[in-house]
């Protein structure tokens, strides 16, 4: 039975081969469920052009592909680095029950591979980031979006 080191080797490998044979960014993820890989993915934002193509949301991305379902409770993931805020976020929302990572933040700074001051503009109130950010009053008069979405889901 694979171990937890075992599962951070196999992110910290896909990182490593993704900079030497791919050109790409040291980023390596896997989604385990029940001891067993369900997903893998590597930072694949210069192959693709996407900015969201980071390791752990394209090893998401297929490990909710591989168990039809969007929701990925109950498993785990191994990161080669910390994740991103974006990253933290999709885990959060999709039910995943842990995260293990290899390479902190603080680690990443001095090769400018941290996320940090992204971590530290999300912590700030709306009025107080560094992009502008904020309510807009809804353009039309007719029943809430959420209150159409919520009728959509009662049928």
């Amino acid at each position: 039975m694979p171990t937890e080191a075992d599962f951070m080797a196999q992110a910290v490998d896909l990182a490593t081969a993704n900079v030497l044979d791919s050109g790409g960014r040291p980023f390596g993820a896997v989604v385990v469920k029940d001891g067993e890989v369900i997903a893998t993915g590597v930072n694949e934002i210069g192959a693709t052009g996407d900015p969201t193509a980071h390791a752990e949301l394209t090893a998401m991305r297929r490990a909710a592909q591989a168990l039809g379902v969007p929701r990925l409770d109950g498993c785990m993931i191994y990161a080669s680095g910390q994740p991103c805020p974006m990253c933290l976020a999709a885990m959060h929302m999709t039910g995943v029950a842990a995260v293990r990572f290899c390479y902190s933040n603080d680690e990443a700074e001095a090769f400018g591979l941290s996320t940090a001051r992204v971590y530290a503009q999300m912590a700030k109130p709306l009025d107080a980031q560094a992009i502008d950010i904020r309510q807009q009053a809804v353009p039309r008069d007719g029943p809430s979006l959420y209150a159409v979405w919520k009728s959509r889901q009662d049928d």
